[in-house]
């Protein structure tokens, strides 16, 4: 009902009245007043006056029913532990694929390795749970599809050179502004799920003991649509996995990167490994040439660019 709400005061200049909104809706006057309040408790600016109610403001905030044809799949809170542990639970539940839980805050919101992901409101923090008709050893191509879709949006969005470090972290100026994690679980052969975490910098400010973070808000000078960038980004996104857009995805990949050719630092579960990166493979796994001329095939780890 907040939708069609919605809609209906979205598509007139001026106010709209409570009896047309009543008729036009097939429920009361005062079931009407009750959804306004609670749009207006949301964050909704809807004044009222004698000739009915004025939709003045709306806030940036991605509840389901802003979402047209995704409603049902979209899940969000105002503040949640983790979207990703959120997610998991509803995908070993069966929940249909695209569902999507977003938080507006994070309290223990996670990165590689474990590593804490400061979350505070302002950022875009959502899961996306796939289900993706693919044998695990093909799961890489999703997050590798899932970073290029989001730099590719963010650059046409905003005009920025957004560029990818492996795995997939999204940086602006060589300053991070996103992070990625991905979560799978198979069955035999097939892909049960695939969670796809992100986190994005938007209208937040990084904290002091992330000097190598920045945000959208940051680089532009100003605030931006979060609900804006979530709309085309998970449209885009779907429309290229419907598409199985992910079979040339590590070349593709390879144009928006500023890892290779550089020097790195690679932290894994049980070593650190430096060299440079010279390639990525089929398989999305990181080529690093070590000091003694040797070839490093590193499959998951957190990269760090080294500053010449």
């Amino acid at each position: 009902m907040k939708r069609r709400i919605l809609e209906n005061l979205r598509t007139k200049d001026g106010a709209v009245s409570g009896q047309v909104l009543s008729a036009r809706l097939g429920i009361s006057r005062v079931s009407i007043w009750k959804h306004i309040q609670q749009l207006q408790a949301l964050g909704y600016e809807i004044t009222s006056s004698a000739k009915g109610y004025h939709l003045k403001n709306s806030p940036d905030v991605p509840y389901p029913w802003e979402f047209t044809g995704r409603k049902s799949k979209i899940i969000y809170h105002a503040e949640l532990s983790s979207t990703m542990d959120a997610a998991k639970e509803l995908a070993r539940k069966g929940c249909p694929d695209y569902t999507t839980v977003i938080a507006g805050r994070q309290t223990s919101g996670r990165g590689r390795l474990d590593r804490q992901w400061s979350s505070e409101k302002g950022g875009l923090y959502f899961t996306m749970i796939l289900r993706p008709d693919l044998p695990p050893v093909l799961s890489f191509r999703v997050g590798f599809l899932a970073s290029l879709t989001l730099a590719r949006i963010l650059n046409e969005m905003f005009g920025l050179d957004v560029r990818v470090k492996w795995p997939n972290d999204l940086l602006v100026d060589e300053r991070k502004i996103c992070g990625m994690l991905s979560e799978l679980e198979a069955e035999a052969d097939r892909v049960s799920f695939i969670n796809i975490g992100i986190g994005l910098n938007v209208n937040n400010d990084p904290p002091p003991n992330e000097p190598a973070a920045t945000s959208l808000k940051m680089t532009l000078g100003r605030r931006v649509s979060q609900k804006e960038i979530l709309f085309r980004y998970l449209d885009s996104f779907e429309a290229q996995m419907q598409a199985a857009a992910y079979d040339d995805v590590i070349d593709r990949w390879k144009h928006y990167t500023v890892t290779l050719n550089r020097h790195v630092r690679v932290v894994t579960t049980r070593d650190v490994f430096t060299g440079k990166a010279v390639d990525v493979d089929d398989t999305g796994a990181l080529i690093l040439e070590c000091s003694d001329g040797s070839l490093k095939t590193i499959r998951f780890g957190d990269c760090f660019h080294q500053i010449s």
